[in-house]
């Protein structure tokens, strides 16, 4: 599904240049459930932002199903984006002056699609996510947990192939966390692609592989013994 070939992200800052990663090389399967571990500055959001299209200032390659999205201007990554990510975070994100169902609605707005056809996705959204009686409520109405799956919910409804979640469980007590990765889990096993950054290595034992990064170099992937610590590179 997708394929990093030497990606590298820096920042300018007063002393300079900042590297944040180098040199990622990454393939990731489809139906993969990978996550992202390492200690907090390593380059993980920096990794899962690039993931996701959402940051375009970065050198290498990045193939998703054979497109191209290095040579894609920022409008065509975003379209790219659009029909293929999903995207959870960790605040949540939920804008606070839409209820349940029309932040829900959200990524369906965007598209060229009839509005009896919009209502049907959202009902059977709420449905999917046990949430229909609280569909007219707003986030500041919600718990954290509900919130997530708001979020999750939303992220999900327009069947991503890809979904991208960073610290998806951070700000919930253990039983909200379970069950967030429980509905992970689930999603994974119909079909859809899964990235997370985590700290918790209860939430990594739900994916089927991990990748470690540390000062910017991936430096651990189960999935590739190889994989030379000191560089990233095999």
């Amino acid at each position: 599904m997708i394929q990093l070939k030497n990606i590298e992200r820096s920042y300018k800052t007063g002393a300079g240049q900042t590297w944040v990663l180098r040199r990622i090389n990454l393939e990731i399967r489809e139906g993969e459930f990978v996550t992202i571990m390492g200690p907090s500055g390593a380059g993980k959001s920096s990794l899962l932002n690039i993931l996701a299209l959402l940051d375009d200032q970065w050198l290498g390659e990045y193939w998703f199903r054979d497109e191209p999205a290095h040579a894609m201007n920022r409008k065509q990554r975003a379209e790219l984006a659009k029909r293929n990510v999903g995207m959870v975070f960790q605040s949540y994100h939920l804008l606070d002056d839409l209820t349940v169902a029309e932040n829900i609605d959200l990524p369906l707005s965007y598209k060229n699609m009839p509005r009896s056809e919009r209502q049907g996705l959202v009902a059977d959204t709420l449905d999917h996510f046990n949430i229909v009686g609280k569909k007219d409520l707003f986030p500041s109405q919600l718990s954290g947990g509900q919130q997530q799956l708001v979020g999750i919910a939303r992220a999900v409804i327009h069947k991503p192939s890809l979904l991208l979640a960073d610290e998806p469980t951070g700000n919930l007590h253990s039983t909200q966390a379970k069950e967030i990765m429980e509905l992970f889990r689930r999603l994974n096993s119909e079909g859809t692609t899964i990235v997370q950054v985590t700290h918790s290595d209860a939430n990594a034992a739900y994916g089927s592989r991990i990748i470690e990064v540390h000062d910017g170099w991936m430096t651990r992937d189960t999935s590739n013994p190889e994989l030379t610590p000191a560089t990233g590179q095999k």
